[in-house]
Protein backbone atom coordinates (compact mmCIF):
# COMPACT_ATOMS: atom_id res chain seq x y z
CA UNK A 1 0.00 0.00 0.00
CA UNK A 2 1.35 3.44 -1.02
CA UNK A 3 0.80 5.45 2.05
CA UNK A 4 1.33 8.43 -0.07
CA UNK A 5 -1.70 8.55 -1.70
CA UNK A 6 -3.69 8.16 1.83
CA UNK A 7 -5.45 11.92 2.18
CA UNK A 8 -5.30 12.23 5.92
CA UNK A 9 -5.67 15.90 5.65
CA UNK A 10 -9.60 15.09 4.08
CA UNK A 11 -9.95 12.60 6.93
CA UNK A 12 -9.26 14.23 9.82
CA UNK A 13 -11.38 17.57 8.39
CA UNK A 14 -14.03 15.58 7.62
CA UNK A 15 -14.25 13.31 10.72
CA UNK A 16 -13.86 16.75 12.75
CA UNK A 17 -16.90 17.96 10.70
CA UNK A 18 -18.98 15.14 10.56
CA UNK A 19 -19.17 14.89 14.84
CA UNK A 20 -20.37 18.93 14.30
CA UNK A 21 -22.69 17.84 11.77
CA UNK A 22 -24.64 14.87 13.36
CA UNK A 23 -25.04 16.24 16.57
CA UNK A 24 -27.87 18.59 15.43
CA UNK A 25 -28.59 16.41 12.57
CA UNK A 26 -29.67 13.68 14.92
CA UNK A 27 -31.28 16.26 17.69
CA UNK A 28 -33.86 17.21 15.06
CA UNK A 29 -35.13 13.93 14.40
CA UNK A 30 -35.51 13.26 18.27
CA UNK A 31 -36.90 16.88 18.26
CA UNK A 32 -39.51 16.24 15.21
CA UNK A 33 -40.38 12.92 16.77
CA UNK A 34 -41.49 14.79 20.19
CA UNK A 35 -43.59 17.47 18.56
CA UNK A 36 -45.46 14.57 16.87
CA UNK A 37 -46.36 13.18 20.18
CA UNK A 38 -43.52 10.53 20.33
CA UNK A 39 -41.66 10.27 23.84
CA UNK A 40 -38.98 7.48 22.63
CA UNK A 41 -36.19 9.75 22.04
CA UNK A 42 -36.17 11.42 25.13
CA UNK A 43 -36.53 8.26 27.04
CA UNK A 44 -33.72 6.87 25.25
CA UNK A 45 -31.89 10.17 25.73
CA UNK A 46 -31.54 11.68 22.17
CA UNK A 47 -33.12 14.99 23.16
CA UNK A 48 -30.25 16.04 23.76
CA UNK A 49 -27.46 18.38 22.08
CA UNK A 50 -24.51 16.21 24.08
CA UNK A 51 -22.64 14.81 21.21
CA UNK A 52 -21.68 11.57 22.57
CA UNK A 53 -25.53 10.63 22.88
CA UNK A 54 -25.69 10.88 18.66
CA UNK A 55 -22.35 9.44 18.13
CA UNK A 56 -22.04 6.13 16.10
CA UNK A 57 -18.31 4.97 16.53
CA UNK A 58 -18.56 3.08 12.88
CA UNK A 59 -20.29 5.57 11.13
CA UNK A 60 -19.48 8.66 12.41
CA UNK A 61 -16.08 7.98 12.70
CA UNK A 62 -14.27 4.99 11.59
CA UNK A 63 -16.06 4.42 7.98
CA UNK A 64 -15.83 8.19 7.39
CA UNK A 65 -11.99 7.88 8.38
CA UNK A 66 -11.29 5.21 5.89
CA UNK A 67 -13.34 6.24 3.00
CA UNK A 68 -12.17 9.59 2.93
CA UNK A 69 -8.44 8.39 3.70
CA UNK A 70 -8.61 6.46 0.07
CA UNK A 71 -10.91 9.41 -1.46
CA UNK A 72 -13.09 6.89 -2.83
CA UNK A 73 -16.51 8.76 -1.61
CA UNK A 74 -17.59 9.60 1.71
CA UNK A 75 -19.67 7.74 3.91
CA UNK A 76 -20.84 8.55 7.82
CA UNK A 77 -23.84 8.59 9.67
CA UNK A 78 -24.89 9.36 13.41
CA UNK A 79 -26.51 6.35 15.48
CA UNK A 80 -29.87 6.36 14.62
CA UNK A 81 -32.75 7.55 16.51
CA UNK A 82 -35.59 5.06 17.46
CA UNK A 83 -39.16 6.20 16.53
CA UNK A 84 -42.10 4.70 17.60
CA UNK A 85 -44.93 4.92 14.21
CA UNK A 86 -47.66 4.19 16.37
CA UNK A 87 -46.71 6.83 19.03
CA UNK A 88 -46.39 9.71 15.94
CA UNK A 89 -48.88 12.02 14.78
CA UNK A 90 -49.77 10.98 11.32
CA UNK A 91 -48.18 7.02 11.16
CA UNK A 92 -46.30 6.60 8.70
CA UNK A 93 -46.76 9.86 7.42
CA UNK A 94 -45.17 11.43 10.69
CA UNK A 95 -42.00 8.51 9.91
CA UNK A 96 -41.67 10.62 7.07
CA UNK A 97 -41.57 13.85 8.32
CA UNK A 98 -38.91 12.85 11.45
CA UNK A 99 -36.84 11.02 8.57
CA UNK A 100 -36.37 14.45 6.85
CA UNK A 101 -35.95 16.49 9.61
CA UNK A 102 -32.26 15.04 9.83
CA UNK A 103 -31.26 16.11 6.15
CA UNK A 104 -33.39 19.46 6.14
CA UNK A 105 -31.06 20.45 9.30
CA UNK A 106 -27.80 19.76 7.17
CA UNK A 107 -29.14 22.54 4.85
CA UNK A 108 -30.22 25.02 7.34
CA UNK A 109 -26.33 24.05 9.02
CA UNK A 110 -25.19 24.83 5.44
CA UNK A 111 -26.41 28.27 5.16
CA UNK A 112 -25.06 28.88 8.59
CA UNK A 113 -21.85 27.81 7.86
CA UNK A 114 -21.38 29.24 4.57
CA UNK A 115 -22.68 33.11 6.39
CA UNK A 116 -19.85 32.29 9.09
CA UNK A 117 -17.32 31.75 6.32
CA UNK A 118 -18.44 34.62 5.17
CA UNK A 119 -17.83 36.95 7.89
CA UNK A 120 -14.25 35.14 9.10
CA UNK A 121 -13.08 35.45 5.85
CA UNK A 122 -10.66 38.43 6.54
CA UNK A 123 -10.39 38.24 9.98
CA UNK A 124 -9.90 33.87 10.44
CA UNK A 125 -9.57 32.71 6.85
CA UNK A 126 -8.19 28.88 8.15
CA UNK A 127 -11.64 29.11 9.87
CA UNK A 128 -13.49 30.52 7.01
CA UNK A 129 -11.86 27.41 5.05
CA UNK A 130 -13.13 25.22 7.55
CA UNK A 131 -16.47 26.76 7.67
CA UNK A 132 -16.84 26.23 3.70
CA UNK A 133 -15.22 22.64 3.29
CA UNK A 134 -18.71 22.24 6.49
CA UNK A 135 -21.09 23.57 3.53
CA UNK A 136 -20.44 21.24 1.13
CA UNK A 137 -20.10 18.37 3.65
CA UNK A 138 -23.54 19.30 5.55
CA UNK A 139 -24.89 19.63 1.92
CA UNK A 140 -23.34 16.04 0.66
CA UNK A 141 -24.56 14.77 4.09
CA UNK A 142 -28.22 15.74 3.19
CA UNK A 143 -27.84 14.35 -0.35
CA UNK A 144 -25.82 10.73 1.20
CA UNK A 145 -28.67 10.56 3.97
CA UNK A 146 -31.51 10.34 1.57
CA UNK A 147 -30.66 7.08 -0.21
CA UNK A 148 -33.10 5.10 0.35
CA UNK A 149 -30.46 2.46 2.28
CA UNK A 150 -30.89 1.39 5.84
CA UNK A 151 -29.71 2.60 8.22
CA UNK A 152 -30.10 5.83 6.11
CA UNK A 153 -33.01 8.40 6.54
CA UNK A 154 -34.03 7.52 3.33
CA UNK A 155 -34.92 4.13 4.04
CA UNK A 156 -37.67 5.82 6.56
CA UNK A 157 -39.01 6.82 3.57
CA UNK A 158 -39.66 3.65 2.04
CA UNK A 159 -41.77 2.66 5.29
CA UNK A 160 -43.55 5.57 4.89
CA UNK A 161 -44.60 4.52 0.90
CA UNK A 162 -45.40 0.85 2.90
CA UNK A 163 -42.98 -1.21 0.98
CA UNK A 164 -43.41 -5.04 2.65
CA UNK A 165 -41.20 -5.11 5.90
CA UNK A 166 -39.80 -8.53 4.86
CA UNK A 167 -38.26 -6.74 2.11
CA UNK A 168 -37.03 -3.77 4.51
CA UNK A 169 -35.44 -6.34 6.70
CA UNK A 170 -33.69 -8.18 3.71
CA UNK A 171 -32.72 -4.41 2.57
CA UNK A 172 -31.33 -3.75 6.27
CA UNK A 173 -29.34 -7.14 6.25
CA UNK A 174 -27.11 -6.04 3.63
CA UNK A 175 -27.30 -2.05 3.53
CA UNK A 176 -24.13 -1.42 5.41
CA UNK A 177 -22.05 -3.81 2.98
CA UNK A 178 -24.14 -2.51 -0.32
CA UNK A 179 -23.64 2.04 1.04
CA UNK A 180 -19.97 0.73 1.16
CA UNK A 181 -20.20 -0.70 -2.61
CA UNK A 182 -22.03 2.31 -3.83
CA UNK A 183 -19.59 4.41 -2.95
CA UNK A 184 -16.31 2.95 -3.44
CA UNK A 185 -17.02 1.22 -6.64
CA UNK A 186 -19.54 3.30 -8.49
CA UNK A 187 -19.50 6.74 -9.43
CA UNK A 188 -22.04 7.68 -6.51
CA UNK A 189 -19.36 9.38 -4.54
CA UNK A 190 -18.48 11.72 -7.39
CA UNK A 191 -22.14 12.70 -8.32
CA UNK A 192 -22.78 13.57 -4.50
CA UNK A 193 -19.75 14.99 -4.30
CA UNK A 194 -20.40 17.37 -7.07
CA UNK A 195 -24.41 17.83 -6.35
CA UNK A 196 -22.88 18.92 -2.73
CA UNK A 197 -20.63 21.28 -4.10
CA UNK A 198 -23.10 23.03 -6.63
CA UNK A 199 -25.00 23.21 -4.00
CA UNK A 200 -22.64 25.12 -1.47
CA UNK A 201 -21.82 27.41 -4.57
CA UNK A 202 -25.67 28.26 -5.27
CA UNK A 203 -25.97 29.03 -1.35
CA UNK A 204 -22.61 31.29 -1.59
CA UNK A 205 -24.15 32.96 -4.69
CA UNK A 206 -27.12 33.96 -2.61
CA UNK A 207 -25.62 35.28 0.12
CA UNK A 208 -23.67 37.29 -2.29
CA UNK A 209 -19.95 35.32 -1.86
CA UNK A 210 -17.72 33.08 -4.32
CA UNK A 211 -17.26 29.62 -3.32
Amino acid sequence: MNFNNLDFAAAILNVSLLWILTVPHEFAHAWVATLLGDDTPRREGRLTLYPLAHIDWIGTTLLPAITSLFGGGFIGWGKPVNTNPSKLRWGLKGLALVALAGPASNVVLAVILAAAALLAAHLVPAFSDYAARGVRLSLYLAIFNMLPVPPLDGSKLLLAARIPMKVYVELARFGFVLLIVLITSTSLGRWLAVWSYDGAQAIFHGLGIGG
